[in-house]
């Protein structure tokens, strides 16, 4: 029996402070982002084109249009955007910087509120910058980790590494590799760490030095490096970043290319951020 007062799990309700927490992050969010020289988008709830970005179809939530031709929900903002600005109102507009407040949907009933911005052609310091100032002046704290998705990529494909052992962060199983560099590489915590990169493969090297060229141009006081960091994304593969705060994900994005488009983008996950702001009012530790 489903009671008048139930929602479906995972779906969203908010009142009281935690409604007024949430009203002020989306409306400071869009006054630094467009004094940040970004314009505001909203892409539509139904789309034709969602499962372009997933390649597994169970997360969408399918419905028909009147033609009997297959919609979903918007599961996935960052591919909307990519692909509204650039094949449908980009001869309309010159902006190439964009952000949106808005939900994002998943079967069965999952809503996750998101404020992102997408810059194309942007660069991976350019959008951290956007990130971490927006983090700072919504008075969050939290934690920046830079990271390559290429270089777990690198150590799967070429030197046999199992990616399981970097998704569950095996450190002992990733040690007992007969890789003699290796060590060096699981020791990278620090900025000052990728100063002396010798015994480190080439190829790895050079992915390395672009962490390194670009934490060097970011602006934010608490880094973590973690070039060993590996999530299957569905379109980051380069240098990526997350901001998170007791283990919970306030932020993540990188560089990324959608089809034949090169951009760089975040989205910062609301309902964290209510969090952290609501234990600070409890007086939660």
């Amino acid at each position: 029996m489903i009671f008048e007062h139930e929602i479906p799990s995972k779906s969203k309700l908010y009142f009281g402070e935690c409604a007024k927490i949430k009203r002020q992050l989306e409306a400071t969010s869009a006054k630094v982002l467009e004094e940040g020289g970004f314009e505001e988008i909203v892409t539509p709830l139904f789309s034709y084109h969602q499962h372009a970005s997933f390649e597994d179809e169970t997360q969408l939530l399918h419905l028909h249009d009147e033609h009997n031709d297959m919609v979903t929900l918007r599961a996935d903002s960052t591919a909307d955007v990519v692909r509204i600005v650039t094949k449908r109102i980009g001869r309309t507009t010159e902006s190439k910087k964009w952000f949106y407040i808005q939900p994002a949907v998943s079967f069965p009933t999952e809503e996750q509120y998101q404020i992102g911005s997408e810059i194309l052609d942007g660069t991976f310091d350019e959008v951290v910058n956007t990130a971490t100032n927006l983090v700072e002046k919504l008075e969050l704290e939290a934690m920046l980790q830079i990271s390559n998705m290429k270089i777990p990529l690198l150590l799967s494909e070429k030197y046999g590494v199992d990616l399981k052992l970097l998704h569950d962060t095996n450190v002992e199983g990733i040690l007992n590799l007969d890789l003699p560099w290796i060590a060096k590489l699981v020791k990278i915590h620090r900025i000052e760490d990728l100063e002396d990169i010798s015994e480190i493969p080439e190829d790895i090297q050079s992915e390395l030095l672009l962490m390194r060229e670009a934490v060097s141009k970011i602006s934010y006081n608490s880094i973590v490096i973690a070039p060993l960091y590996y999530a299957k994304m569905r379109y980051y593969g380069s240098l990526t970043f997350r901001m998170f705060h007791e283990n919970e994900l306030l932020v993540r994005g990188g560089l990324y290319q959608i089809e034949d488009v090169n951009a760089s983008g975040f989205a910062l996950y609301t309902d964290a951020c209510i969090n952290q702001k609501m234990k600070k009012i409890k007086g939660v530790k």
